[in-house]
């Protein structure tokens, strides 16, 4: 791949209404395009990293037990009447009719739907555990969209489901959920906390959120310093931080931090308010029970800009390995047609090694071209010029690091380990 027949357009400057560091840097490296308040398009350079997302989730939620389904995007308004949320979710709710009066709603969540399916195909107490998810579009009309995809109105999520027959497997099910987000964004890479929450809309007993550390997170998260508690610091009402800090202390002596997080996961333990309001039951020796639930969600579109957050500098965008668009950009400096030539045999060389990559081919100064691999965030550029050719040496920048070495072809794609 190369970027003169790739969608590699950058802007100097960024959009005077973009706030977030994210928003700026993601409209800059040209990663999604602004279409209307709260909805963007995501470009070719976005679109890869936001798989590589999904990918990361998917395979985990696998590995978890989770079976992948599709639901739609538009869900009858007639569910939402029987779970009684349809006048408690409030305006976020999109509701509009069809040409034959019926009325639906675009969903933030799934809750209904995935209830809905399970009464329909869960008989007995042999088809629990069961634990369903999906990675698709949700709706929520925020009266406030901002901070590019941080908050938008439309955005991807991963939302799972878990049924159980009593408390014990519902607690099991959550439990197997909040390891496996774990080991999601243990990969991908985050400074995280895990804290007890409001389950909001969604209800249930008991939730927790996982927060990304950045200075411009929304929410408030308190922790002690052996981190064996986290709270949103929405828990504690009224008071201010020094109260709540003090008022711990007093309780088990220990140090506590407030740091701002992005909230990017949220599991809840839902017991029967779902499968007890649409009527989801299974016939047991002991009578008819109305299984427990949990769900669990995790914003794979958020996850980019949060990323972002934790991870920049004065010149662009510095990517975990495991999210980067492309792991390697291989920049050609001179106008010797050879160059090229050598370029795709080393790309060809990295993707032996797993390892994906493009060419900068452009007709562009060299600063152009390293200023767009900085800002794009590509972890490893790949330097080949006139003199390092006639050298035989392969000139290797570490994104992350801002360090750069010269060697013969071999020894750099050592240090690429796949």
């Amino acid at each position: 791949m190369k970027t003169s027949s790739y969608h590699y357009k950058t802007l100097k400057d960024s959009p005077s209404d973009a706030e977030l560091i994210s928003h700026k840097l993601m409209l800059r490296s040209s990663m999604i395009k602004l279409n209307a308040s709260g909805i963007y398009t995501w470009l070719p350079l976005g679109l890869r990293s936001l798989k590589k997302v999904e990918n990361i989730v998917r395979r985990n939620m696998e590995e978890a037990g989770a079976q992948e389904i599709l639901m739609p995007m538009v869900q009858p308004s007639d569910l939402w009447e029987e779970s009684k949320r349809l006048s408690e979710y409030g305006p976020e709710l999109l509701r509009f009719e069809d040409r034959n009066d019926r009325s639906f709603v675009l969903g933030p969540t799934h809750e209904e739907i995935i209830t809905d399916i399970a009464r329909k195909t869960l008989n007995s107490p042999k088809d629990l555990p069961a634990n369903y998810y999906q990675i698709q579009t949700k709706f929520r009309d925020e009266i406030r969209p901002r901070f590019g995809v941080m908050r938008s109105r439309e955005f991807l999520m991963k939302d799972a489901y878990s049924f159980d027959i009593n408390e014990k497997g519902m607690k099991e099910s959550y439990d197997l959920m909040r390891d496996a987000y774990q080991k999601i964004f243990n990969e991908i890479g985050f400074d995280y906390r895990i804290v007890s929450a409001d389950s909001g809309a969604i209800g249930g007993s008991a939730s927790e959120e996982f927060h990304v550390l950045a200075d411009s997170g929304e929410d408030k998260i308190i922790f002690s310093d052996d981190e064996l508690f986290a709270s949103n610091l929405e828990l504690f009402g009224e008071k201010s931080d020094q109260e709540i800090i003090d008022r711990l202390h007093e309780k088990d002596g220990k140090k506590y931090s407030i740091k701002r997080g992005i909230e990017v996961g949220h599991i809840f333990q839902l017991g029967d308010k779902y499968s007890k309001s649409l009527s989801l039951s299974i016939q047991t020796k002991e009578g008819n029970i109305n299984p427990l639930m949990g769900c669990y969600g995790i914003g794979i579109s958020r996850i980019i800009a949060a990323s972002i957050e934790q991870n920049y500098d004065q010149d662009g965008i510095i990517f975990p390995r495991s999210i980067a668009p492309f792991e390697a950009i291989i920049i050609i400096i001179g106008e010797d047609k050879n160059l090229l030539n050598e370029a795709e045999s080393l790309q060809n060389d990295l993707t032996k090694k797993g390892i994906d990559s493009i060419i900068d081919d452009r007709n562009e100064s060299p600063g152009k071209k390293f200023k767009d691999a900085d800002l794009t965030g590509i972890p490893f550029q790949l330097i080949i010029s006139e003199k390092n050719h006639k050298e035989n040496l392969l000139e290797l920048k570490v994104r992350s690091e801002g360090t750069s070495f010269k060697d013969n072809k071999k020894n750099i794609l050592a240090k690429l380990k796949p």
